[in-house]
């Protein structure tokens, strides 16, 4: 549910969407990809001690 959650309101995790789906993924390859993407953040942010930077998130 946090995965649909950020692909409605994440600005990454939005971009990431529509990159995926100009590539031919479904809705449940997006929707994993999103998950992953969340786990990549979440540790980023607890691994540096800084806090969520969008502008980090949209650069890979």
């Amino acid at each position: 549910m946090p995965a649909i959650s950020a692909l409605t309101y994440n600005e990454a995790i939005r971009a990431l969407s529509e990159r995926l789906r100009a590539k031919g993924k479904t809705g449940k390859q997006i929707v994993c990809a999103a998950m992953r993407k969340l786990l990549s953040i979440a540790y980023g942010v607890l691994k540096s001690g800084r806090p969520f930077d969008a502008k980090l998130a949209l650069a890979h």
